[in-house]
């Protein structure tokens, strides 16, 4: 078994902003030792050097400046001593690099290529969106069952995942992670909408034979319904846009989480279709965890290309020192599923989402 490669923590080449014993208070309590056991993650190659610069930069302005959590870079080749230099200097906890091993970025021995390049040609000829890439099925597959797996993410109990490009809209006053451990959330988003039928068409059926395989996992006051408007007969598309979530690591690890891949897996959508991350992780959420346990973080304004997350209301935005276009707003519009997620928990939606419809 090919072990992964392992660089070690390196510092900022500045000090970071701000006292480096203590971040600001949170639930009354302030300093390092109160913090989680976290880290953010980010999958990248070299040549997204500096997209991944400017989305660095934009979570270290408006959180981590205060809270100096790590930063878990992972890759499926090698990093340059250049990525690591800059992105090191940037971050002001400690960095780390860790290449992916070759078996969580392959195609599995039970995997037929014939049928699988076949799949791959089929959705291309059909303009699906990444139809005909193979790399983009070894990343949803590997975000999908090997992230939290890696040796680097085995030190941490909590993760937020951070991509290239990506845009934050409001301070982000108090600790997330700090939130989701004394709020026992296991799940968190920002964005959520249908996926495309085309690359998910046989999923369900796949989840439908983990339930029946496994019917010990099924958390009773889940939220099924959030995925399913007919009792676990279908999927309705709806999932979290995974390339932001705040998860729960050891969720990621349990026997039911990784049942469940491991069914989805032997399958073998992620090469036959072209399954993502977002659907594998919303289903499990939506089937092995209790409603509660999932949270939408409106605070955290938040831009991936095409969608935005921008809070509702004038009022919110101001406090939150938020720079985004209410119009941007994709929280309430048709394509989205967050509506009905609040309308599953019973939360109140606030004032004024109806303009933004």
């Amino acid at each position: 078994m090919q072990t992964a490669s392992l660089s070690q923590p390196t510092k900022a080449a500045l000090p970071p902003t701000g006292n480096t014993t203590s971040g600001p208070k949170s639930d009354g309590e302030s300093g390092k030792s109160d913090r989680v056991s976290a880290t953010f993650v980010s999958l990248v190659r070299d040549s997204d050097l500096w997209e991944m610069v400017k989305s660095i930069r934009q979570v270290e302005d408006r959180f981590n400046r205060n809270y100096h959590y790590d930063w878990v870079f992972l890759n499926d080749g090698d990093f340059s001593e250049n990525f690591k230099t800059v992105t090191s200097a940037l971050v002001s906890g400690k960095a780390y690099y860790g290449k992916i091993p070759e078996e969580h970025w392959s195609f599995p021995e039970w995997i037929d290529q014939n049928k699988a390049a076949e799949a791959r040609k089929e959705m291309e000829e059909k303009n699906v969106i990444y139809g005909g890439s193979i790399s983009y099925r070894h990343m949803c597959r590997y975000e999908s069952g090997f992230f939290f797996r890696h040796e680097l993410m085995l030190n941490y109990d909590y993760y937020w995942r951070v991509e290239p490009s990506v845009k934050y809209f409001c301070d982000i006053d108090f600790d997330a992670f700090k939130f989701m451990k004394d709020n026992k959330k296991k799940y968190s988003f920002v964005l959520s909408l249908h996926e495309y039928r085309e690359t998910v068409a046989t999923l369900w059926d796949s989840v439908k034979k983990f339930m029946e395989k496994h019917p010990e996992h099924i958390v009773q006051g889940n939220n099924l319904e959030f995925v399913s408007e007919d009792g676990g007969k279908t999927y309705n598309m709806c999932h979290f846009w995974s390339n932001f979530e705040i998860g729960d690591l050891n969720w990621l690890r349990s026997k039911a989480y990784l049942d469940y891949f491991d069914v989805l897996d032997k399958d073998g959508g992620f090469f036959y279709e072209r399954w993502g991350d977002a659907p594998v992780h919303s289903i499990a959420a939506s089937i092995l965890l209790k409603k509660e346990e999932v949270h939408f973080f409106d605070q955290i304004g938040y831009y991936h290309v095409p969608f935005t997350h921008c809070p509702t209301g004038e009022q919110r935005r101001t406090e939150w020192k938020c720079a985004c276009n209410p119009g941007d707003n994709f929280d309430w519009k048709g394509h989205s599923c967050t509506t009905r997620f609040f309308d599953l928990l019973k939360l109140q939606k606030p004032e004024g989402y109806e303009n933004e419809t």
